[in-house]
């Protein structure tokens, strides 16, 4: 491999570790002072998209390679709240922003992430339908855990959300997670192990 290529990927890497840098900026409407980062929305998301494409009869490697790719964009042109979003056309923004960034990429490799991309964004076959439930799902979950540290306010979110899913697996999903009492806990109930060990009984 040349070392022009290895030193337009190597940039490739360098910028997309600002993924874990730049905050989705959506919950600091409700006053949530710490946010995901786009690092942290596109892990959960891409594992949700995985698992809800399996649940779908979808192809999970390519859904979940959608979602991943999905907000590099913003890592240059930032991440917008839907107030913000109301005074520009940030699609277009972020059209070029991805543009720019996948050139540095080989052609074919390229050609590829380009193309799911706007697949993800016309939503027009099963995956980029489950893919954009998978990155509405994980903001619903977000929300859910901020309501529960006592930001009241961010259930609108999670309303918000359940309006606009498409799939049945994510719709009940998110149906028994707001049922939950305490979701943000709710993973390591059962596997704590007491270590003490009693002197009499």
């Amino acid at each position: 491999m040349k070392n022009s290529i290895l030193k337009k990927i190597s940039r490739f890497f360098a910028e997309i570790g600002n993924l874990r840098r730049i905050e989705r900026t959506g919950l600091t409407l409700a006053g949530v002072d710490n946010p995901e980062t786009l690092a942290d929305h596109v892990t959960r998301a891409s594992q949700i998209a995985y698992i809800l494409a399996f649940l779908e009869g979808a192809d999970p490697e390519k859904t979940a390679t959608m979602v991943l790719f999905h907000d590099n964009a913003e890592i240059r042109v930032g991440d917008q709240h839907k107030v913000a979003s109301r005074y520009f056309n940030i699609g277009d923004a972020e059209t070029k922003a991805f543009e720019e960034q996948v050139n540095n990429l080989p052609d074919k490799l390229k050609s590829m992430l380009s193309s799911l991309r706007l697949e993800f964004e016309e939503r027009k076959t099963i995956e980029a339908i489950v893919a954009k439930d998978a990155d509405w799902l994980e903001m619903a979950l977000e929300a859910k855990e901020c309501e529960e540290k006592g930001v009241k306010i961010a259930k609108q979110w999670v309303e918000n959300v359940r309006k606009a899913l498409e799939t049945k697996s994510a719709k009940k999903l998110l149906e028994f997670i707001e049922k939950e009492g305490d979701f943000l806990n709710s993973w390591w109930q059962g596997l704590k192990k007491m270590t003490y060990k009693k002197l009499y009984s």
